[in-house]
C-alpha cells in the first residue's frame, strides 16, 4: 500500500506542508507514523480527502455547480495574450498551468487580466494518466 510523505501530500493537494500538518492535527486527515516515526499519510486515505476535497470545492453558496464538466481548476490568471479575433489566458492552479484558448470577445465580457481568480473546467474525450 503506498503512503505519502507530508511534502508529497502538500504536492500533490497544491497546498503547504504546514497546511497538511494543520489538517492532520484538527483530524480532518489521517496521519500515521511509518517504521522510523515519521508521520505518513496512507494512499487511500490521502485519496478519499483529495476526493472530498473536490466535491466540497465544487459546492458554492448556491449548492452544487451545474455543469457537465467534472475537472474544475480554480487559480490566478498569470498571462493574457491577445489578438484581432483570439486571446490565450494562463492560469496557475497550485502547481497546475492550464493554458487556454477563447476569443477576445470573451475575454473582455469576463473581465479576464492578470491576477483575476477564475475556474477553468476541462472536459475531454481523451485523458493520458502516467504513472511517475
Amino acid at each position: 500500500m503506498s503512503s505519502y510523505s507530508i511534502g508529497q501530500a502538500a504536492r500533490l493537494l497544491g497546498v503547504s506542508g504546514e497546511t497538511v500538518r494543520r489538517w492532520a492535527d484538527s483530524g480532518r486527515l489521517a496521519m500515521g507514523r511509518d517504521g522510523s516515526g515519521n508521520r505518513v499519510i496512507d494512499g487511500a486515505g490521502l485519496a478519499e480527502f483529495a476526493a472530498r476535497r473536490a466535491r466540497d470545492a465544487g459546492q458554492g453558496q448556491d449548492g452544487p455547480s451545474h455543469t457537465s464538466a467534472r475537472n474544475a481548476f480554480t487559480g490566478i490568471v498569470t498571462a493574457v495574450r491577445t489578438d484581432d479575433v483570439v486571446a490565450q489566458v494562463e492560469i496557475q492552479s497550485g502547481p497546475h498551468r492550464v493554458v487556454s484558448m477563447v476569443t477576445r470577445e470573451a475575454v473582455e465580457e469576463l473581465g479576464l487580466e492578470v491576477g483575476v481568480t477564475v475556474t477553468a473546467r476541462v472536459k475531454s474525450t481523451s485523458v493520458h494518466v502516467d504513472r511517475a
